[in-house]
């Protein structure tokens, strides 16, 4: 059994209640539970979501991931005495994710007010197969005289995204005296959701039900006793319109029902075990292994891919990865350029029919960002900034209201931070390199690739004797409404550049286009480096003033430079949220040299605040294929703490998604130099002091490979026998079944 690492809750406090709930949500990609205590705290966020499930509140909020109704929460009264770790004395704690099975589990002794101690048992999944399916477990034991227990446990619909209602009760029942159901439609009547539920109780237990307030509520009351541990399971099927089998008919409540009650008469313990064998499958294929000094490293790895299992919706094209996942509300659930950039690497060298499918979410949304970019008078695509199911633009229009001058800010991303739609193309031909996927090429990724194109084509304009691109935002988003960022004009240079390429070996016929394409790749201009080797960020950003940043750096992620400064005056000084041609060197290494790489890191990394969660894994990419790696480490480490610090950026309203998979992308693309965007797969090994060994699997043009990187060797080894060809140092070597270089990595 391969066993990863549990994540394991400090001693509880009631200050870090929504950021383990975070940290520990139990999840499949198709549905997330956050990780809740079942009785209720007043400051605790319940949470659960169903991938692609959106709505709009009303007409002036945005659509956002739908909190469904709770299934998790338990009242459990002991001798009267309402449970609480706020009340009482905790005698034992122990609270854990165990990520190699998904399991949330919780032991705990507590002493009553009235002096009698509980031995307390708390356990949960959300099931790999069937998707629909949530397990859970309350085991009691009065340790030391006879007591009472009541549990009042169901379906409680009074969940809200902080404050909107989103479903309209249609239905609550009970059957049978041991099974409820409610019924549920989002208020525009576009969108069901039924929840079932069961609980399995011990024999002597009586039972009752209520329906009042939203809250369709199973009693269970029984005695306890001393030293006798009493098991109650719960068992529910969230099944909503979105699933292939629903439908409008009658018919559906009742598969509902019946599907819940086949796996019902299954014991937790029997289910647990399926579902822990699926997830071994999972941790086989995919499990990233380090031999470091440092534990935390192995940990982080293994948090990071627990979490990418999460939040990958494998069973629907029509869903894709929301910024928080399925973790919490935060960003309202929605897609952001992250998918494409962070989250698409992990699935397309590991899964790469899921990293089809995410592409596939875009060409499904292809119309309306032709839309969008007809109605912004352009050609082309432009892709919402924001998306969520629909494909239309859902950015806010305001951020928050800036504490310091008063004022609402204006959200400026979705009329000009239009490098998405470079991402977009970007992750297209990745994906084509590492798969040479001909039919998905056909069918989706030229139309991508040739729509993208075009909308830079008409979105430059000519200027100074060149083409230029004016009044972007680049991912760094502390300086917006500027010309020639780097990062977007060379992103938008690679993506016409691609798509002539892929568009003339199908046999493209339209000449008017490639024309147009080649004085676009030939009149665009893309900054260059100076005799320090640094390229400037856009036009201006060189003549802006410094700011000292010391200050800010220690209070990264928490954006507390604008409670001095407001965003405009941001604006004028040289201050980033992240570094864009960091970032830039990091997407395209091939075009620039390592001298280049190396100037531009060590001049903006002191003007960067690190206020973006994707920043230091950048930072520690890039630093690793310029040779310093200590320096690399560093900056990886301090990614990994992104959301398992003790003060992470902010976990509350869910995970850093695309942080998350940062850490996987930093320790291959970084310790080992993994490239794969140019053709080839790509080694470069730059493994940390303190780390030994490295070993992970890939999947490449169909080969499942396994690589393994110590001080003094290279391992690559497959599983077919197809020859397959590799470079290594800029070395190319071709191999059958296995491939070992010796020597230090300077030197292989």
């Amino acid at each position: 059994m391969i066993q990863t690492q549990i994540l394991q809750e400090a001693p509880f406090s009631p200050h870090r209640l929504n950021k383990y709930a975070s940290l520990h949500t139990c999840g499949n990609g198709r549905t997330g539970i956050r990780g809740c205590h079942e009785e209720a705290y007043t400051d605790q966020q319940r949470g659960m979501f169903v991938a692609g499930f959106y709505h709009r509140a009303n007409a002036t909020e945005v659509t956002e991931l739908v909190n469904l109704p709770d299934i998790t929460g338990m009242r459990i009264e002991l001798d009267g005495e309402s449970f609480s770790l706020l009340s009482g004395t905790l005698m034992s704690y122990q609270r854990e994710l165990r990520t190699m099975n998904g399991e949330l589990y919780r032991e705990l002794v507590w002493q009553s007010p009235a002096g009698q101690q509980f031995k307390i048992e708390t356990r949960r999944f959300v099931a790999l197969a069937p998707l629909a399916l949530v397990a859970c477990r309350l085991t009691v034991t009065a340790l030391g005289s006879d007591a009472h227990l009541c549990v009042s446990t169901g379906i409680d619909a009074t969940q809200t995204n902080s404050g909107r209602q989103h479903l309209n009760e249609c239905s609550v029942r009970v059957f049978d005296h041991n099974v409820l159901q409610g019924c549920y439609q989002t208020t525009d009547g576009q969108q069901q959701a039924i929840i079932t539920s069961r609980c399995v109780i011990p024999s002597g237990a009586s039972s009752s039900f209520s329906a009042k307030n939203r809250q369709l509520l199973q009693h269970i009351s029984l005695p306890l006793q001393a030293g006798e541990a009493v098991t109650l399971e719960k068992f529910s099927w969230i099944a909503t319109s979105l699933d292939a089998d629903a439908g409008p008919d009658n018919t559906w409540a009742q598969r509902c029902l019946e599907a819940l009650s086949a796996v019902a008469q299954q014991s937790y313990g029997h289910l647990l075990m399926e579902h822990t064998g699926h997830w071994q499958h999972y941790w086989r294929a995919s499990r990233v292994g380090v031999e470091s000094d440092d534990p935390q490293d192995q940990r982080a790895l293994d948090f990071a891919l627990y979490h990418l299992k999460l939040m990958i919706p494998a069973h629907d094209a029509r869903a894709s990865v929301a910024a928080k996942g399925l973790t919490g509300e935060g960003y309202k659930g929605h897609v952001f350029w992250d998918t494409e950039i962070f989250i698409l690497p992990f699935a397309l060298l590991n899964a790469p029919e899921q990293a089809r499918q995410l592409l596939e979410y875009r060409f499904r949304h292809l119309s309306p960002a032709q839309d969008k970019a007809r109605r912004n008078g352009y050609e082309g695509a432009l892709f919402p900034w924001e998306s969520a199911f629909s494909g239309e633009e859902e950015t806010p229009e305001f951020a928050a209201i800036n504490i310091r001058t008063g004022q609402r800010q204006r959200v400026a991303s979705a009329l000009a931070e239009h490098h998405l739609v470079a991402d977009v193309a970007y992750a297209t031909a990745g994906y084509f390199q590492a798969t040479q996927d001909g039919e998905f090429m056909q069918q989706t990724g030229l139309a991508l690739l040739k729509e993208t194109a075009l909308f830079w084509m008409s979105r430059a304009v000519r200027r100074h004797h060149r083409l230029e691109i004016l009044n972007v935002i680049g991912p760094d988003e502390y300086t917006e409404h500027i010309d020639n960022n780097a990062f977007t004009n060379y992103m938008a240079h690679y993506n016409v550049q691609t798509a002539c390429e892929y568009l003339r070996q199908s046999g493209h016929q339209d000449e008017a286009f490639f024309r147009r394409a080649e004085d676009f790749l030939t009149q665009l201009y893309l900054p260059q480096p100076d005799q320090q080797g640094v390229i400037a960020q856009d036009d201006t950003f060189l003549s802006k003033p410094q700011c000292d940043l010391t200050a800010y750096k220690t209070q990264q992620g928490t954006q507390a430079i604008l409670l001095d400064y407001s965003r405009a005056e941001i604006n004028e000084m040289q201050v980033l949220k992240q570094a864009d041609v960091v970032m830039l060197m990091h997407l395209l290494p091939a075009q620039f040299t390592p001298h280049c790489q190396a100037a531009n890191l060590r001049f903006y990394e002191p003007r960067t605040i690190h206020d973006s969660s994707l920043s230091k894994s950048v930072h520690a990419i890039v630093a690793a294929r310029t040779g310093q790696a200590a320096q690399a480490l560093q900056f990886y480490r301090e990614a990994c703490r992104i959301d398992l610090g003790d003060e992470p950026h902010s976990s509350d309203d869910g995970i850093h998604a695309a942080a998350t998979s940062a850490v996987w992308m930093g320790a291959l693309m970084g310790f080992t130099g993994l490239d794969y965007q140019s053709g080839e797969l790509h080694f470069r090994p730059a493994l940390p002091q303190g780390w030994r060994q490295l070993q992970f699997p890939l999947c490449w043009r169909g080969s499942r490979l396994k690589v393994t990187i110590e001080a003094q060797q290279f391992t690559l080894r497959k599983t077919d026998a197809r020859p397959l060809t590799v470079r290594v140092n800029g070395l190319s070597h071709t191999f059958t079944e296995s491939l070992i270089l010796k020597g230090s990595h300077d030197e292989i």
